[in-house]
């Protein structure tokens, strides 16, 4: 069974103890962060290619610094969009809140940079650095 979303959902009527209720796709347990120390070198930022290079890893930055953005659906998210250990679940999940979450704008747009692949990495480090070599 999958959730039902209402194509014109009353807003109104949507609060934090719903709200899970009508987001599509779960969003939030469809990835992780990492925060990482600010790069500032040339090193750091070729182990910053490196990782952006696997798959499912972006690299992005925002008013509480650089992160690590892997791609990776819970293993407990149900096809119904709900959590399989819900009463279980790790003191992190319990702990979120969704307030104001991707449901109410794409986290995207809070991002200072965004680097989605090694193209657009690479593009930022040869403008930060004069002499980047490759």
């Amino acid at each position: 069974m999958t959730k039902v979303i209402p194509i014109a959902a009353d807003t109104s009527r949507i609060n934090p103890d719903n709200k899970c209720d009508f987001c599509e796709g779960s969003k939030c347990c469809t990835y992780i962060t990492q925060h990482i120390d600010t790069p500032r070198s040339k090193a750091d930022f070729e182990m910053l290619l490196w990782q952006v290079s696997h798959e499912n890893i972006r690299i992005y930055q925002d008013e509480d610094g650089w992160f690590l953005l892997i791609d990776a659906a819970c293993e407990h998210l149900q096809p119904d969009g709900r959590c399989g250990i819900y009463e279980t679940r790790p003191p992190i999940c319990r702990e979120y809140s969704n307030d104001y979450c991707e449901f109410d704008a794409p986290a995207e747009n809070g991002f200072k940079r965004y680097f989605p692949d090694y193209d657009s990495l690479l593009a930022y480090c040869r403008k930060r650095f004069r002499k980047w070599g490759y």
